[in-house]
């Protein structure tokens, strides 16, 4: 076991990292007032305590207040942040972990209309698709005022006790010196290779001259922009040799592309459907052209990934970031011989396409990550034995079945299919989002594991769940399709879930009206246009696929556009009538005195689904609660205990979409925050 290439320990100049795997800086949003407080804290201690050698804060904590975090950073220009930095750190190293930190200046990847409304600064004018500001050109007053910033900031993150920083120069401020595709400054700052470098090499020496020759300090950079008059692999290796030869920093991070646009950002950080670890063997080559300490995460997301990573000698330490947000407890389950007990990173990418929203970093199939000061990773055991029946085997019934039976409770799941999975069955018929199954199969291997009864091809009455003696009873049916949305020639139009299904054959000239903005309308628009259909998708909305959000509608961008499929947004479906053998949809407007029609052969209507939910109300009569949930218990993490019928003979739930059309992490959220009190 000992000989497990992941678990060698890594010497970097003074300090001994554990093993080689590590948690690469990422800014999951969990700052509160800009500072790494509670729930910033028990997400990181989490991974610490099961055994990662190197946690890395903050995917760019800002160092001056002209770059206003836009993904909720850490302000790292604030004197205020050393006793919250100092708090995580000396946690983390209690596990023996050790903590780093990523200091970084956005430049133009912000707004101006965010914090100060001070303006963006950057080497030249030219603006960030992503982030649509025009900065102006760096001046000498600023750019001496943010060499003093980078350097203030890493004097407090030694202050805090932190074991080293990172500075970040891809796509931020650095990088923006760094490309002729950004940096318009004259000599001495622009140009030449050496003048590009300057500013970096200054605030590499200020940052010396403050934390002296020890504290250990690298820099994550991109060693390829993969962008037409960017810097190239050449100049990349160049950049990656006159770093090291500057005696300067302690270790290499490589990253490979741009993030100044979702698809850029996209092939930097791959999401599910494209290739695993697509950028390891370049990191590879740079750690054998310089042969120095060289780190490296995108898309390393499985075990034995990693574990090639290091055996082969292509990089010293591997961070796995996604994957440890789906399961903080990887290094202990390598240890303890339970790799297939992980629970797998399926890509979803829920967790970055948040943050890139505004919202807090979530894990599409695992609740507890970012929730750690409410929600259990390990689930404890009960007081009390208690026989429940889950009706429904999806997202939310599975979650409730593996979370009853880690609690010791007597477990028995009906479900209707044959196969547990519910609309992730559903969505993983698509290739691109196949990895989806994941989230179920480990559940069902769990369940198993645990001992739960299965019970498939079976579509429940109340009176066999009754059958059963439950003393609880959980109603996770889910929904089904929901297509009325015109009032006049509802029968005409099918639902996404048909094409999906196979149920309904696609047309050859097909309007899909997409009202819910999630997966399955692009997954059916796909399917179709694969034929060499012509294919519409139309939305009520301002934007595109709102729900679905930037990383992952990258790959279905690029394969829609490639057949030439047409978007059309703020137009809704009015109504639908036959024309002779074809389809005659009228589109109105939210805004109003307009209409138009398209000649069609088929219509599909993607609108949420309606809760399955007969055997519910069936049952509910029976039960001690009448179905009442009593949400500040539930929000508090009390058991329930609201008995509106004394005669009532169990308790009864719903989670999921069986109450109402969520998403995945909604229904497994449900039935964790549920059944670890019940």
């Amino acid at each position: 076991m000992h000989n497990d290439p992941l678990l060698q320990p890594y010497q970097l100049k003074h300090l001994t990292l554990k093993n080689r795997i590590m948690i690469s800086s990422h800014e999951p949003a969990y700052p509160e007032d800009g500072m790494p407080k509670g729930r910033y804290r028990a997400y990181h201690v989490e991974r610490a305590r099961a055994g990662v050698a190197l946690t890395m804060t903050a995917g760019s904590a800002s160092v001056a207040r002209d770059s206003p975090p836009v993904f909720n950073n850490i302000l790292a220009w604030k004197d205020e942040v050393v006793g919250w930095m100092r708090q995580l750190a000396d946690e983390c190293h209690l596990h023996g972990c050790a903590v780093m930190i990523q200091l970084t200046h956005l430049g133009r990847r912000t707004r101006w209309d965010k914090a100060d409304w001070l303006p963006v600064v950057s080497a030249g004018h030219e603006r960030e698709a992503a982030h649509r500001a025009f900065p102006k050109k760096a001046e000498d007053w600023d750019i001496a005022r943010l060499i003093k910033d980078y350097a203030d900031a890493a004097e407090r993150m030694q202050a805090a006790g932190l074991d080293g920083i990172e500075i970040q120069a891809y796509g931020h401020l650095m990088d923006q010196f760094w490309s002729p595709l950004t940096n318009e400054l004259d000599a001495p700052y622009g140009g030449s290779l050496d003048n590009r470098l300057r500013f970096t090499f200054e605030v590499l020496n200020e940052i010396r001259r403050r934390v002296g020759p020890d504290f250990i300090v690298g820099v994550r950079y991109t060693g390829d922009e993969r962008l037409e008059g960017g810097f190239d692999r050449t100049e990349g290796l160049e950049i990656s040799r006159r770093l090291k030869d500057s005696g300067l920093v302690d270790f290499l991070n490589v990253v490979r592309g741009h993030i100044d646009t979702d698809a850029g950002l996209t092939d930097v950080i791959p999401v599910q459907g494209m290739a695993s670890a697509p950028h390891l063997d370049f990191a590879g080559e740079i750690r054998a052209a310089t042969d120095f300490p060289t780190f490296h995460a995108a898309k390393i997301q499985d075990v034995a990934t990693a574990r090639h990573a290091i055996a082969s000698g292509k990089l010293d330490m591997v961070g796995m970031t996604r994957a440890h947000m789906t399961d903080p407890h990887i290094v202990a389950k390598i240890i303890a011989g339970e790799e297939e007990r992980i629970r797998p990173c399926v890509g979803a990418n829920y967790c970055l396409d948040r943050i890139y929203q505004g919202g807090l970093a979530f894990c599409v199939h695992n609740a507890a990550t970012g929730r750690e000061e409410t929600m259990p990773h390990a689930i404890p055991p009960a007081d009390k034995k208690r026989r429940i029946v889950i009706v429904g085997a999806g997202p939310a019934g599975m979650e409730a079945a593996r979370v009853a039976a880690e609690r010791g409770h007597d477990v028995i799941v009906h479900e209707a299919a044959n196969d547990p999975g519910g609309q992730v069955r559903l969505a993983a018929q698509s290739e691109r989002r196949r990895e989806m199954i994941s989230i179920i199969d480990w559940r069902l291997a769990e369940c198993r594991r645990l001992g739960v009864t299965f019970h498939f091809n079976s579509f429940v009455v109340g009176e066999a769940v009754l059958a059963e003696k439950p003393d609880i009873v959980i109603i996770a049916t889910g929904g089904l399709p929901h297509t009325d949305v015109t009032g006049a020639g509802d029968d005409l139009v099918v639902s996404a879930w048909d094409i999906l299904t196979g149920d309904v054959k696609p047309g050859q000239n097909v309007l899909i009206y997409d009202d819910a903005g999630d997966y399955p309308g692009l997954q059916a628009a796909e399917k179709i246009a694969e034929t060499g259909a012509k294919v519409e998708i139309m939305t009520r909305d301002r934007s595109f696929a709102p729900e679905v959000m930037a990383m992952s509608l990258t790959p279905f961008m690029r394969a829609l556009q490639k057949r030439d499929v047409t978007f059309t947004v703020t137009w809704k479906l009015q109504r639908v009538e036959r024309d002779g053998n074809r389809l005659l949809a009228t589109i109105d407007s939210d805004y109003g005195g307009v209409t138009r029609t398209r000649s069609v052969d088929q219509v599909i209507v993607n609108h949420g689904t309606r809760p399955l939910d007969d055997i519910y109300f069936e049952l509910k009569p029976g039960s001690s609660n009448l179905g009442a949930v009593d949400y500040e218990a539930l929000v508090a993490g009390n058991p329930q205990s609201v008995k509106g019928n004394p005669d009532g003979a169990y308790q009864i739930f719903r989670i999921g979409d069986a109450v109402s059309a969520r998403n995945i992490h909604a229904a497994i959220y449900d039935a964790l925050r549920l059944v670890k009190d019940l």
